[in-house]
């Protein structure tokens, strides 16, 4: 049986799996829907989340669930333990008040926006179980046992991941967790594409210095990603200060933007020098019809969204667009062979 084979097909099943979080997890951002589920794992105490805010409300003679979670006198309230409801409510003797945060908002359409976000989380997870263990195996054979410890990293990683968001729930969204989540899937992302390109023996033969600049090309590119997560938390501040007049924000963004907005041109420099240099090495990377479109897509859909009043749909675009880059540029990293 061919271990390596069946890993490198668990892991690409596994990167796909993580795009779709980080396209979920953008798109609760976008939404605003980041609190729907104001407890982690469950969801107002349930597997599967209510339906309707009839479900998250008391009720006289009806059945109760330990941990179940209720919108009571604008709070958030924990069922003690399973028990009948009476024809009045008895906070002292059957609930507790929530109090890792004070959000007690019920939306239908966030609630699930958030359940499905954790729902493709936890169904990427099997993937990753399975790639660690064929990796096992794997490394066994080859004794390349480096294998073995990049998926275990990836599945710890995953734990961390799912720790972290309980963490963002408990803390209402704090925005260092949120930008520190994002984080944690990009180098999940790396450790896929690792155990993807290395365990073929395919390399490209190029420079040493086109696979440095390439390498410092993916630095710049991320450095401009985490300017874009400070700019986007900025634009979270001003709504959170009830200025929710997209056509406004441009004027009231501070000059983290202008930063971001400037940093492009580095972005551009540097993969010029890139594609300069592996155009010197026979251009056997294929560096342009790879890099030049997601390059320019990004700084399209950045203008769009700055002189644009800023259009919800292209945030998840500008974000999964960036990771991409990185992702193209990892690879591509990774398979250079210099002489």
């Amino acid at each position: 049986m061919n271990w390596m084979k069946l890993m490198r097909r668990a892991a690409r099943v596994s990167l796909v799996g993580v795009f779709l979080i980080i396209l979920a997890g953008s798109v609760v951002r976008m939404t605003g829907s980041g609190m729907g589920c104001p407890d982690w794992p469950r969801c107002f105490g349930h597997a599967i989340p209510p339906m309707s805010e009839e479900e998250v409300l008391w009720k006289p003679n009806t059945e109760f669930h330990k941990k179940e979670i209720i919108v009571y006198n604008e709070a958030l309230w924990v069922a003690k333990s399973d028990f009948t409801s009476g024809s009045e409510i008895q906070l002292d003797q059957n609930w507790e008040k929530y109090t890792k945060h004070d959000y007690a908002i019920f939306n239908a359409f966030h609630t699930w926006v958030e359940f499905i976000n954790r729902l493709i989380g936890a169904l990427t997870g099997i993937p990753i179980l399975i790639t660690l263990i064929l990796a096992f195996f794997a490394a066994l054979k080859t004794k390349k046992w480096w294998l073995f410890a990049v998926a275990f990293a990836t599945l710890f990683m995953m734990g961390f991941e799912a720790w972290l968001g309980k963490l963002v729930v408990d803390g209402n969204l704090i925005p260092g967790s949120i930008t520190i989540h994002m984080l944690g899937a990009i180098l999940i992302v790396l450790f896929l594409l690792m155990l993807i390109v290395r365990s073929k023996e395919e390399r490209i033969n190029s420079s040493k210095r086109t696979k440095n600049t390439l390498a410092l090309f993916g630095i710049i590119a991320l450095i401009q990603l985490l300017l874009g997560t400070q700019v986007r938390e900025a634009v979270d501040h001003l709504v959170h200060d009830g200025i929710l007049d997209r056509s406004s924000w441009l004027a009231l963004l501070p000059p983290i933007f202008i930063v971001h907005r400037s940093f492009s041109w580095i972005v551009i420099a540097v993969l010029y020098l890139a594609l300069r240099f592996s155009k010197k090495d026979g251009e056997q990377l294929g560096l342009g019809k790879r890099l030049i479109p997601l390059v320019l897509l990004q700084i399209v859909v950045g203008v769009s969204m700055a002189y644009g009043n800023f259009p919800a749909y292209l945030q998840p675009l500008h974000l999964v667009g960036s990771i991409g880059l990185l992702a193209v540029v990892f690879e591509r990293w990774l398979k250079i062979k210099t002489a």
